[in-house]
């Protein structure tokens, strides 16, 4: 990047430091920053049963990082709007990249960013969580930086992938008093324009007792980057004439590029409500990402439970066995979205050698590349047999999109997990039931040896007109953990979300959440 000033912030910036530069975006929000863990929907004392740890007893509320964050002046989030409409990738006004989706205290990681035209720009760096009423705290503002255009990569040849080389304009180290979470680096252009870029930060030094894994490998899967109607490439399309077209699909997308449009990712709103609503509750939790467990730097076994919040669709192998190894060793899973562990995958390096920079799926296409693994396709046919689908891991499986949002009805009312939400057999939550569904699908493998039961259905029409039946289901093993599937995609909406909130989705959570975190 020509003429750019690259700046590092090398263990310079704990929260006090990081306080002195806060306050570039947004003005504070205020009300009452208290976590809520009481009765729903009204802020009350937090109860040292509803936030345990996950080794020996239950820790005072105090001690939970989260929690301690969550009573930290926040900003209004989404940042109040500019006047200006948003970045598009035709002008690229403000884009950039991170060099890594998760990174721990004291690691560093980088930001490559294009500006056009030419000018100056700040990186502010923002927490997402629960902050009262606000959605995000600002920790640090970079220097004035100077940037300019860099180029759209052609697409490979072969395998369609668009893997951008800019130059690295900005370092971060992460300081160590961080807290896990989800961040934002937001890049902002001296002409006002806004430009995002999503990461987590990990705490590999404690075993919270509940561990959130953000589905990156399903954000990529889904980048477009650049819908200019030309050169954009995602694993569902290309360009045909100005058009979409699946047969223009990349079968490998690269995480060196910009997310489409601003840069939040298609589905991360999904994550977004729970991790919200969890914070708001004062659970003990702690962050991590897909490639984090593909990886083995995140072992599933060290967290009572483990929650899978959104559309988590795109499952390497390793994901797999890990997540199987996990409920075999008595873990909990919470899978609280529809079309989980869909479509198999390979997680691959970049070209200069970093790992998991690349995610391979030839989905309908022969796979050329196929390994021990299988070819990446559907999971359900890796094995011509089908002993590899998803069920056998969720008890339910992906069954279609819905046409139009149906009502869950509600099944066994008397299992623990709707206690205390007032429900009855054959009671409808409106609308619950949307996006894409899960069912019971016949002839393939479901869990064994376990003790498995449907929470609740609810019939729809697929786009194509079929007629189908969604279960929401939940087993329990005999080593003391649960797998719960919610089998919609509009669950963690009705935690969060004003429009779709409902007290009813929210009592069976918390359920779900406090069985999950007992210890075993």
């Amino acid at each position: 990047m020509a003429g750019v000033r690259r700046r590092r912030a090398l263990g310079l910036l704990a929260f006090g430091a990081s306080a002195a530069t806060a306050g570039a975006l947004w003005p504070t929000a205020s009300g009452d920053r208290r976590v809520v863990a009481g009765r729903l929907g009204s802020p009350a004392p937090i109860s040292t049963g509803s936030v345990p740890t996950s080794t020996g007893a239950d820790p005072a509320p105090g001690s939970v990082p989260v929690v301690r964050e969550n009573q930290a002046s926040g900003h209004t989030w989404p940042p109040p709007d500019s006047r200006r409409p948003g970045v598009d990738d035709r002008r690229r006004q403000i884009q950039g990249y991170a060099s890594a989706t998760s990174v721990a205290h004291g690691q560093t990681i980088d930001f490559h960013v294009a500006v056009a035209p030419a000018g100056a720009y700040r990186i502010t760096v923002v927490r997402l969580g629960w902050y009262g009423e606000a959605g995000a705290r600002e920790l640090l503002t970079s220097p004035e930086l100077t940037g300019g255009p860099q180029p759209v990569p052609a697409p490979d040849p072969v395998t369609g992938a668009l893997v951008c080389r800019w130059p690295v304009s900005w370092t971060l180290r992460i300081p160590d008093d961080w807290t896990s979470g989800l961040y934002q680096a937001i890049f902002t252009s001296a002409r006002g324009w806004r430009g995002y870029a999503p990461f987590v930060v990990r705490d590999d030094r404690r075993a919270a007792t509940l561990c959130v894994v953000l589905p990156f490998t399903t954000y990529q899967a889904y980048n477009q980057w650049p819908m200019d109607g030309t050169t954009g490439r995602s694993l569902y399309y290309g360009y045909r004439d100005g058009a979409l077209d699946y047969q223009r699909r990349a079968f490998d997308v690269s995480y060196d590029r910009p997310y489409a449009g601003e840069g939040w990712p298609k589905h991360l709103d999904r994550d977004h409500d729970f991790i919200r609503w969890a914070e708001r509750r004062g659970y003990d939790l702690t962050y991590a990402t897909t490639e984090d467990l593909h990886s083995g730097r995140l072992d599933l076994t060290r967290h009572r439970g483990v929650v899978f919040c959104g559309h988590d669709e795109y499952w390497s192998r390793p994901m797999r066995v890990a997540a199987e190894r996990a409920v075999a060793a008595g873990t909990s899973l919470a899978f609280l979205a529809a079309n989980s562990v869909y479509w198999h995958i390979r997680l691959g390096s970049s070209a200069d050698g970093r790992p998991e920079r690349l995610v391979t799926c030839y989905k309908t296409s022969p796979d050329p590349g196929v390994d021990a693994a299988g070819p990446t396709t559907y999971w359900r046919h890796v094995a011509r047999d089908g002993t590899h689908a998803e069920q056998g891991l969720l008890g339910i499986q992906y069954n279609g999109i819905v046409a139009t949002p149906q009502p869950l009805v509600v099944a066994s009312a008397q299992h623990w997990f709707w206690a205390g939400s007032g429900v009855a057999d054959g009671d409808r939550i409106p609308g619950l039931v949307g996006g894409e569904a899960d069912g019971v699908v016949p002839g393939h493998p479901r869990p064994t040896g376990v003790t498995g039961v449907t929470l609740g259905t609810g019939r729809y029409r697929t786009r194509s007109g079929l007629q189908r039946v969604q279960n929401t289901h939940l087993y329990e093993t005999p080593q003391g953990g649960l797998v719960f599937a919610a089998g919609t995609l509009f669950w963690t909406m009705a935690l969060d979300r004003a429009e779709h909130r409902d007290e009813r989705v929210e009592r069976a959570t918390v359920n779900l959440m406090d069985r999950m975190v007992r210890p075993r």
